[in-house]
């Protein structure tokens, strides 16, 4: 159990036997997991499965139906205004004062905190937008916002973060600027719950990861070991120009039996368990230039669990 001052005893988020319905719809049908002190924690899922529902009873927006939600050791509902400066909140549709400056944004958002503009200097240094202290928050590029979106969370220094879908829109280099910073975030022993489409992204930067379908929590475990248990064989991936398709299945046939031979795009695809004899194999045929390996992925595993197609 955490004082009130939200100090760091016990996990920093306990859900327990959560239920919300809407009519007969189960939007969380009982939940249950925690989330330790300084854990990147994912919930994933698709769209409708319940995820909305369960992060706004998390962060106090929403009453649980039935069940209980902790955050640092307190409730979040009913509203717990003592607890609003240990949380932050970055939700994908964030709030600017779009006429003030990047620094006048944040010094704005520290001030309902009492907190003075030196703060809001400070966090702008930590999410790389000093150079941009000045710029109106409408000129700023979409990569730029999100990161003061994500200022405005950690401005009063909280030490549980919510994050929804932060790379949301993004394009990929943005995108990866902003899992160093997230990592930063990490490295400082901030506890982050995060949500987001993006499985690629959930694989690099999260601990854990909750996967939801349905109202439903279906798994919960690191990615690695998810990963592992799903037990998918390795793809090797020729050019069609080097080893056609009918060549694949008769070296296979020698090396890996029960391997699957199809084509992708200009690739011939070897599915096999038996990575080292089969590139042995293309390696005495083709030559192993532009061969390539892929093993299973968080998508994978998302994929077979949730049964549906997901979109980044």
């Amino acid at each position: 159990m955490s004082d009130s001052s939200g100090s760091a005893r016990g996990p920093a988020v306990i859900v327990d036997s959560l239920h919300k319905t809407y009519g007969d719809v189960h939007a969380v049908n009982d939940i249950s997991f925690t989330v330790e002190r300084g854990e990147f924690f994912g919930i994933l899922g698709p769209n409708g499965a319940g995820k909305t529902t369960l992060v706004e009873i998390m962060e106090g927006l929403r009453s649980p139906g039935s069940g209980s939600v902790s955050l640092l050791g307190r409730s979040p509902w009913p509203r717990d205004t003592g607890l609003l400066p240990l949380i932050g909140v970055q939700t994908q549709a964030s709030a600017f004062f779009l006429r003030l400056t990047a620094a006048e944004h944040l010094e704005t958002v520290a001030g309902l905190y009492g907190l003075g503009p030196e703060r809001a200097r400070e966090t702008l240094a930590l999410v790389r937008l000093t150079d941009k202290a000045d710029t109106p928050v409408d000129k700023l590029s979409g990569g730029q916002r999100q990161r003061l979106a994500i200022a405005s969370s950690l401005v009063h220094g909280p030490q549980l973060i919510f994050l929804d879908e932060p790379t949301a829109a993004l394009d990929p280099q943005s995108r990866h600027d902003l899992w160093d910073l997230l990592r930063e975030i990490k490295a400082q022993g901030r506890t982050i719950v995060y949500t987001t489409h993006h499985l690629d992204e959930a694989e690099a930067l999260c601990d854990r990861v909750a996967i939801i379908r349905d109202g439903t929590l279906i798994t919960l475990d690191s990615p690695a070991r998810l990963v592992r248990a799903l037990d998918a064989p390795t793809r090797v991936l020729v050019p069609t120009d080097l080893l056609s398709v009918a060549r694949a299945r008769e070296i296979t046939a020698d090396v890996d039996p029960a391997a699957e031979v199809s084509v992708e795009g200009g690739s011939t695809v070897i599915a096999t368990r038996a990575v080292g004899d089969v590139l042995g194999a293309v390696g005495a045929v083709a030559g192993l230039q532009d061969v390539e390996t892929r093993r299973a992925s968080l998508e994978d595993v998302y994929l077979k669990l949730t049964g549906t197609e997901y979109r980044a």
